[in-house]
């Protein structure tokens, strides 16, 4: 029995009774033994139960202090003030992206100072370290939602109309209001072209990576090459491309088949790269293993690498689409333009949204499709964010960790024995 299972069920105390002084001996005075049926001194049994170990409280570490927020109000404000009275009282500068800029700088250096006065040099640049990063963190979130909240303010006034989600543009003119027409076409364009990129880039940047971080070679260094020199491709030479080869050469119109893959060029090398990067780090000891166990290298890549790295190649698959679906040069060259739903990516003109924000703004430009395209934008980001939902929840949890159907398989097997 392990100590484990002792601490969990108390037990009791089993003592041999001692043989007293002047009890007779088993052996006999003679040295033979004595009479075999006699039966032996019964045990005495202590009904006291063990005390099991006292369980040890969890260590919680408290990253705040008093001092530590004391210490970056102080700063903060300091540094406002001093940099106020300089561009207002004292220089005449102006501008309020060079004043926050400069109060950001003023802040980081005053906050280093005053940490210094009150920890030693490595504990201050840790929290120095520490300030910039969660500052900046903050500074990202804010400004994708002024990003986000800016686009639905400017098209509020289509984005609150149903039509807008339901309808496409095929009733309605430069002029016409906002309960006409609507981007349903170039939703369907989006997501079908954006799934065919992901069909075809996907598979191909995945192998490239697996050959690059698993076999390696002479000629690993002639992809490694050629990756990131594609990665390096203007957007526009991968929709002239895809133009020349299928349009002009092979007599393809101008479809979403075709703004797929030129997507899907543009995908491709971004999901090597990060998908390299996944699977290099993931522990020698596993492949070791599995190769120790019998395992041939395609079995060990199929069944320990490529599980393991599964929610790393999930968050290369999203920073992919990431830059597809905002794809607008080579969109605009291969894919064609038309206001009507078209749901056949393999035929005909094909509209995505970037495409409808272009023309809305760009090409048309009249007030009621400027608001279009704003409306369009937000869109755009609310498609974006549903897809990277499905990513991450197709990706799966780290490594290691279980799942909550899983976890509530255990459970249900726990209790029933």
């Amino acid at each position: 029995m392990s100590e484990s299972t002792e601490t969990r069920a108390p037990r009791s105390r089993v003592a041999i009774a001692p043989i007293k002084a002047g009890h007779p001996n088993p052996q006999g005075s003679d040295g033979n033994r004595a009479d075999a049926s006699a039966p032996p001194p019964a045990p005495t049994i202590d009904p006291s139960p063990v005390e099991p170990n006292p369980v040890e409280p969890r260590v919680r570490f408290n990253r705040t202090s008093s001092a530590g927020s004391a210490t970056f109000i102080g700063a903060a404000g300091a540094s406002l003030g001093l940099v106020w009275v300089v561009y207002q009282r004292v220089l005449p500068l102006s501008g309020v992206l060079g004043f926050w800029i400069t109060w950001y700088v003023l802040f980081l250096a005053l906050y280093l100072v005053m940490a210094r006065l009150q920890w030693d040099r490595l504990d201050a640049r840790n929290r120095l370290r520490a300030v910039a990063l969660g500052t900046g963190g903050v500074l990202v979130v804010f400004i994708v939602i002024d990003q986000v909240a800016y686009t639905l303010v400017k098209g509020s006034a289509a984005v609150t109309h149903l039509n807008f989600w339901t309808k496409s543009m095929a009733f309605a003119g430069p002029d016409s209001p906002m309960t006409v027409g609507g981007v349903l076409h170039a939703i369907v364009g989006s997501v079908e072209q954006l799934g065919l990129a992901t069909l075809v880039s996907v598979p191909l940047g995945i192998t490239a990576a697996l050959f690059l971080a698993e076999i390696g070679g002479g000629l690993a260094r002639v992809v490694r090459t050629i990756v990131e020199a594609m990665t390096a491709l203007p957007d526009l030479v991968a929709g002239l491309f895809v133009y020349v080869t299928l349009i002009l050469s092979l007599g393809l119109g101008k479809s979403g088949l075709c703004a797929a893959i030129a997507i899907g060029v543009t995908m491709m090398p971004i999901v090597a790269r990060a998908s390299e990067v996944v699977l290099r780090i993931v522990p020698g000891a596993l492949r070791e293993a599995s190769y120790a166990l019998g395992s041939s290298q395609w079995r060990t890549g199929w069944n320990v690498v490529l599980p393991t790295a599964r929610s790393g190649l999930a968050t290369a698959v999203v920073l992919a689409m990431a830059r597809g679906i905002g794809e607008t040069a080579p969109v605009l060259l291969v894919a064609g333009y038309t206001k009507e739903m078209n749901a056949d990516p393999f035929s005909g003109p094909q509209t995505s949204l970037p495409l409808f924000i272009y023309n809305a703004v760009h090409i048309l430009g009249t007030p009621a499709y400027v608001e279009r395209g704003f409306g369009a934008g937000f869109v755009l980001v609310v498609v974006v964010l549903a897809l990277f939902t499905i990513a991450r929840r197709v990706g799966g949890s780290a490594p290691g960790e279980l799942t909550r159907r899983q976890r509530r398989t255990l459970a249900r097997e726990a209790a029933e024995t």
